[in-house]
């Protein structure tokens, strides 16, 4: 069928109409539905799958994420200057002391006076003088060690009647009969125990044909070891012309100290020997309180003198201590002078308390929220001399879990060359932070 259209344009079938122009819009929404709908449906499953993906992502990650540090505020303690020792020092007469072994904590006593006491001008030294004799002698007939005899001396009857001559005078003497054939080394220990003094002038003419010889000897060696302080003029020290300061005699001391001879003899209590018999020392402190030597001397009251030394062992350290005083009152009165002399030496070095197991150091703050105090872990004490100064160093950590007793940082005590160290721990523990802190403060855990 055909129909006509009124106004003359081109004819239209049935067919025509029934058929929809691919260009129409109707033609293109109508027809292209199905899968229109299948596309959008593709983009948002892709969208949803990716959304998906990034939020479990994210999840994963801030779930076990690094946490970040806590924040700690502490403050380094102070630890107050101990008390300064008292060394005692003698109320009568004059010293030197002098001690090596702690020189981080006194100085190079090995090489100086570290205290002085009294007047330090020459004064009587007695018979501390024969000290002096044995060292000159034996830089003329120097023996190998304490061991070694060395030269064998005979003793004349000029030697016998010095017996008589220093017994009239008072003077502390040992048998020497006309004949007798003895080492040098017996000999100076007969001198030096029990300071016999007809020995001193005996070895003394043996070694230099004559006192004057021995005066001139004894003043190059004085010379030589600049002891300017020192007069000898003859070997027994009965003289008062005999004379030295605290400080000359603490450096003789040391030289005799360093004579293996010396003070081998000087150390030993009693001796029997063929000829003078038993002998016995006159230094009673020998022994003592770490007492090691070395000589006694006096011309009467007042005059009272001791030359000593002395060690120690104070916590892993030997200290060697020399110390004279001179012009005494009493022998008693010096001894009782040098043993206080040692002790107050002793109880300078002491421990010193620094912290107690508890005592606050800082606090700490987790991010997540929570405090616990941090407190140091146990007691400490710290081994020192006097007031030598003790300082305190903090180190802390950067921990991020805390459970009651672990340990954040630690303290280190030092005083001279001792340090003590603490664990620094916290009292109280924090919890962990919650799933959901995680997830809501990616910052914090982005900037830990």
């Amino acid at each position: 069928m055909t129909a006509t259209p009124p106004d003359g344009d081109d004819q239209v079938t049935i067919t025509d109409l029934m058929t929809p122009d691919p260009e129409d819009d109707a033609f293109v929404v109508t027809s292209g539905s199905s899968r229109g709908l299948k596309i959008a449906g593709l983009i948002i499953g892709i969208v949803m799958v990716l959304s998906l993906v990034v939020t479990g992502g994210y999840v994963a990650w801030a779930l076990n994420a690094p946490l970040p540090a806590a924040t700690l505020e502490w403050q380094t303690p102070t630890v107050e200057t101990p008390i300064a020792a008292q060394i005692s020092v003698p109320s009568f007469g004059a010293a030197a002391l002098s001690v090596s072994g702690a020189d981080i904590y006194l100085g190079d006593g090995a090489s100086g006076i570290w205290q002085t006491s009294g007047p330090q001008d020459p004064q009587v030294m007695a018979s501390i003088s024969k000290i002096i004799t044995a060292l000159v002698v034996l830089e003329k007939y120097p023996l190998a060690d304490a061991s070694d005899p060395g030269p064998t001396i005979t003793f004349s009857k000029a030697d016998h009647d010095l017996y008589d001559q220093y017994y009239v005078r008072g003077a502390t003497i040992a048998a020497m009969p006309t004949g007798t054939r003895m080492s040098l080394h017996d000999a100076l220990a007969t001198m030096l125990i029990p300071s016999a003094s007809n020995y001193a002038e005996a070895i003394s003419r043996w070694a230099f044909g004559s006192i004057s010889g021995f005066r001139a000897a004894a003043r190059d060696w004085l010379q030589a070891h600049g002891l300017a302080g020192t007069t000898v003029v003859e070997p027994t020290g009965l003289d008062s012309e005999n004379v030295s300061t605290p400080t000359d005699l603490v450096a003789i001391a040391k030289l005799a100290a360093a004579n293996p001879t010396i003070a081998a003899i000087v150390g030993t209590p009693s001796l029997t020997i063929p000829g003078p018999g038993s002998l016995q020392n006159t230094n009673a402190l020998l022994g003592v309180d770490g007492v090691t030597g070395m000589k006694t001397g006096n011309l009467g009251y007042g005059t009272y003198a001791f030359l000593f030394t002395a060690g120690m062992d104070i916590e892993g350290m030997h200290l060697d201590v020399t110390g004279a005083i001179q012009g005494g009152a009493t022998r008693e009165s010096v001894n009782a002078d040098v043993l206080r002399m040692i002790d107050s030496i002793r109880r300078g070095f002491h421990d010193v308390p620094v912290a107690l197991a508890g005592d606050h150091i800082g606090t700490v703050t987790a991010p997540w929220g929570g405090t616990t105090e941090v407190v140091v872990s146990r007691d400490v004490d710290i081994f020192t001399w006097s007031d030598t100064p003790i300082s305190v160093e903090v180190t802390m950590a950067d921990p991020t879990e805390f459970a009651t007793g672990d340990v954040v940082g630690q303290i280190v005590w030092t005083a001279g060359p001792h340090t003590e160290s603490a664990d620094l721990i916290v009292t109280e523990s924090i919890a962990p932070p919650t799933d959901w802190w995680r997830l809501t403060h990616p910052a914090e855990l982005i900037g830990r």
